[in-house]
Formats: C-alpha cells, sequence, structure tokens
C-alpha cells in the first residue's frame, strides 16, 4: 500500500516539514561548556508515531501504521542539512524496497545533505558492497565502529537523524529483508530534547569510530537532559512521556541513559499483565555469560499473580533460546508461544521469513520500543536504542499490536517438555 494512501497528506507534510528549515539545528554544547537543558512542563513539544514493517503475503499488516519503506523516504527526501544514521549494516538488493531507500538518501546527499553512517565493523566485512558505494559519495561518509576492545559487543542498532529535528528508532536493520519479509516496529519522534539524547550517541559511535578513545569520545559529546522524568509527546489522541535510552553501560557518559534499569523497574512494579516480544529470550547470550535478571523479574511478577505473555521467533527452537523459553513456560501464569512466518512464494529468502520487533509492555501504561534482544549481551555489551513510555496512549497501541500476532496462526504455544523441536532454516 503506497506512503499516500497509509498516511493522512496533513501527517507526510510532518514527517517532511519537522526537519526543519534549511539550516541544521544548532548542535547541544560540548562537555564542560554548558548545562543540560532544563525540563519544560508538560506541555507536549512533538510527536511520536509508529512505524512497521511486515512480511508480504500475510496478514501482519496495519493499516494505521505507516510503512517504514515509505517513511524513510518521505524523511531522506526531505532532509535539508544532515542525515546522521547509526546501524548494524547495510544490505540490499536490486528492485528492493531498500533500493527506494538508498536512492533517496542519494537524492539527499547530491543536493549537498551531509551524509553520515556508522556501521558495525565485524559486519561490515560480511556485506561491504553498499557501504563502499555509499561511501564513494562525495556527501557521504562511513565510518565502521569496532566496540570489541571497548565494550565486548558490536553496534547492533537501527536508527538515523535527520536534520537534528527528527529520529528513527526501530528494529529494522538497513536490510532490503527487513522491510519485505520481517515483521519489524519502530517509530518516529521529533521533540527537541529527545532527538538531542540519540544525537549524542551518535557523537560518541563517530567519535569512537573515527579512532577517539572512549574517554575522549565521552568527554566531547553533546551534553544533555537524561530526560529521566520523561518530556510529553502527542501520541495517537493523547499524549504521554517519553525517555530515550541507550546501552551498554559505560559507553553512555551519563548512566542514567541505561535502559535495563527502566524494564527491571517496570517489570517488577508490574500489577496486572506483561507483555514482551523480541527475536529472541535467552539466559545464556553470545557472552556465554548466564543472566538471571530478566527471567527472576519475570517469574517473581507471574508468582505475585501478574500474566506475563511472551512472543519469540521459532529461530528460538533451539540450544539455550530453547532451554530459556520453556523453563519460563513451565512456570504458572507465563505463556509462551513461537512465531513462524511461511515461506514466500517466491522462494527461500536467507535470514529472513522472521519476526524481530522489539517491545515490551507493562499494565497497559508503560511500554518500551527498542533494538535489543532478551538477553545480557545487549544491554552490557552492545550499543543500542530504544525509549521508555509512561502512558497509556502508546502502550494501547502496542498492546493492539502484540494481539494481533498473539492471537493468529502464525503462534504456537511452547511445550516445556518437547524435546524434538527444530528451528527453520536461515541460511
Amino acid at each position: 500500500m503506497s506512503f499516500a494512501l497509509r498516511l493522512a497528506p496533513a501527517l507526510i507534510a510532518a514527517l517532511i516539514l519537522a526537519v526543519g528549515p534549511a539550516h541544521a539545528k544548532p548542535r547541544a554544547g560540548k562537555a564542560g561548556a554548558s548545562a543540560p537543558k532544563a525540563a519544560k512542563a508538560a506541555e507536549a513539544t512533538g510527536t511520536l508515531m509508529l512505524v512497521e514493517s511486515w512480511p508480504v503475503e500475510t496478514t501482519l499488516d496495519h493499516p494505521g501504521i505507516p510503512d517504514a519503506s515509505d517513511v524513510w523516504v518521505a524523511l531522506f527526501d526531505g532532509a535539508k542539512s544532515s542525515v546522521d544514521l547509526g546501524e548494524f549494516y547495510v544490505a540490499t538488493e536490486p528492485g528492493s524496497r531498500l533500493e527506494l531507500v538508498l536512492a533517496a538518501l542519494t537524492r539527499a546527499a547530491d543536493r549537498g545533505v551531509k551524509v553520515r553512517l556508522a556501521a558495525d565493523a565485524k559486519f561490515a566485512k560480511t556485506y561491504p558492497e553498499t557501504l563502499a558505494s555509499l561511501d564513494a559519495h562525495a556527501q557521504i561518509e562511513v565510518r565502521k565502529l569496532d566496540l570489541e576492545p571497548s565494550t565486548g559487543g558490536v553496534l547492533h542498532a537501527k536508527y538515523f537523524i535527520v536534520d537534528g529535528r527528527v529520529a528513527y528508532v526501530g528494529s529494522q536493520n538497513f536490510d532490503w529483508r527487513s522491510l519485505s519479509h520481517v515483521q519489524e516496529l519502530g517509530f518516529t519522534v521529533d521533540e527537541p530534547r529527545v532527538v538531542d539524547v540519540y544525537e549524542r550517541v551518535f557523537a560518541i559511535d563517530w567519535a569512537v569510530a573515527g579512532g577517539a578513545s572512549v574517554v575522549d569520545a565521552l568527554a566531547a559529546a553533546p551534553v544533555v537532559d537524561p530526560l529521566v522524568e520523561g518530556a510529553s509527546v502527542n501520541v495517537g489522541v493523547g499524549t504521554a512521556l517519553v525517555t530515550p535510552v541507550a546501552s551498554p553501560t559505560g559507553l553512555l557518559g551519563d548512566e542514567r541513559l541505561w535502559d535495563l534499569p527502566y524494564l527491571l523497574g517496570a517489570i517488577g512494579g508490574a500489577r496486572t499483565r506483561i507483555r514482551l516480544q523480541a527475536l529472541s529470550y535467552e539466559r545464556v547470550g553470545y557472552d556465554k555469560i548466564e543472566w538471571t535478571a530478566l527471567d527472576e523479574a519475570l517469574r517473581a511478577a507471574a508468582g505475585r499473580g501478574v500474566a506475563v505473555e511472551l512472543i519469540v521467533a521459532d529461530w528460538s527452537k533451539s540450544g539455550d533460546k530453547l532451554k530459556s523459553v520453556q523453563g519460563l513456560m513451565g512456570v504458572p501464569g507465563i505463556t509462551v508461544k513461537f512465531a513462524s512466518i511461511p515461506e514466500a512464494s517466491t522462494g527461500f529468502v536467507s535470514f529472513a521469513r522472521v519476526v524481530h520487533s522489539k517491545y515490551i509492555t507493562v499494565d497497559g501504561a508503560w511500554s518500551w520500543i527498542g533494538t535489543s534482544n532478551l538477553s545480557r549481551d545487549y544491554f552490557y555489551g552492545s550499543r543500542n536504542v530504544g525509549i521508555v513510555t509512561r502512558g497509556a496512549p502508546l502502550a494501547t497501541q502496542l498492546d493492539a499490536y502484540f494481539d494481533t500476532l498473539w492471537t493468529s496462526s502464525y503462534v504456537e504455544v511452547v511445550d516445556p517438555l518437547r524435546a524434538d523441536y527444530s528451528p527453520p532454516r536461515r541460511k
């Protein structure tokens, strides 16, 4: 469905106009040079809008949520001065929706917009072609971020900032498959103080990718308000308080930006229902360190009578991922479901046909959307970003999004005793 059909004309205009005038927004001061901007009263000064991708030939499209490819093209075509991207990797395919996005990004560069793209150094070796093509443009600079020496993780975030005025954060990798063959969820936000936080995260990563030490990058990054109490934004027909968050600890400068304490705190205070969705949930992740904090928090919530519902991809049907979800499924009050997306009629697509959205809702009043899967390494080692929202307007939308998959034919309840699960082919 086209962008024009999916979004009201006024909203299309807002996406483009929110980018601002033909000059870049003044950057926040350097650390030590000025104090963080004071938080304003609860008057909403921006808008947050959900954005999705959905696997073609499925019923997972939400007509009220615009498609990422359309939104990305609109934002890049509206850019006046700068586009800063932090991406796990970039991989395209001729004729794909990402080709339209890359064309829009190149058009922006052609008219003088400065484009900076930070990509993970490890995955750049797997997908070098598109990065090299972009870097060849005079107005596009690509840097590769290697976090192994400092945190042991990767640049796993997927986000970008246009003209310092609009940010996009979501589960979509800058990958053609993410836009057509994967269930994904993200958002745009144009609240100035929220965008400033994402700019700080990008500034740190950009400096480290350019050769700066973590200490120097943190010291030089713009000072921002961590918005611990939240900034009021318009969400649908109401308003909510939002706090931008990120990981890992040690690469933030201000540890109040760390997302994990927010997640554990909300789960610890849950009274009626917790809903989670991610690609994977596991007690032992890529870092091989057993991590029980989230597992214990969910079990404790269930013990208080809270209904806990979790969706993970069928890629989790083996190893510690399987053990972790089967262990949860054996707890009274916790229900876990695998989600499986059928192969496309055009044939097998590697690393696709999967659910990849990452979000949590608590009691229909608190929510988190991010780029982390649910294991330790995403919060302690890898760069990820997200947003925490207090208020029913967004949580209600996310609960409706969750219900679409939870009640669909694409899910099955995890059997805690079954030993013969087998994950689908991925490559």
